[in-house]
């Protein structure tokens, strides 16, 4: 039962657009399953689902954000914690300054 531990996570690998976009396209055509294909390109089950999936949301196929607007989201979310933040100093500042000239 000692072999049976948990196995070492895989390091996490990043994955050009293109490479994705063929991996969809091999999965789209069916001559093999999708956990086929995943093994075939050593690659997990899973992120060879999600690709798919966010390829149809990108095609209009599903209900979804598609991935311009996972972009934008990712990039208002960035700039609004650090407006936030830039707010906060100020607040500081504000206050810092006010005590100063009592």
């Amino acid at each position: 039962m000692e072999s049976m531990g948990k196995k070492k996570p895989r390091p996490r690998r990043s994955f050009t657009p293109e490479f994705k976009a063929e991996i969809v396209e091999l999965c789209r055509r069916g001559d093999r399953s999708v956990g086929q294909i995943a093994k075939d390109f050593d690659l997990t089950e899973t992120a060879v689902r999600d690709w798919v999936k966010q390829a149809e949301v990108d095609a209009g196929e599903r209900d979804g954000l598609t991935s311009d607007e996972r972009d934008e989201l990712a990039r208002l979310r960035r700039e609004n914690r650090r407006l936030r933040e830039d707010v906060e100093i100020l607040k500081r500042a504000t206050a810092f300054f006010a005590k100063e000239t009592r």
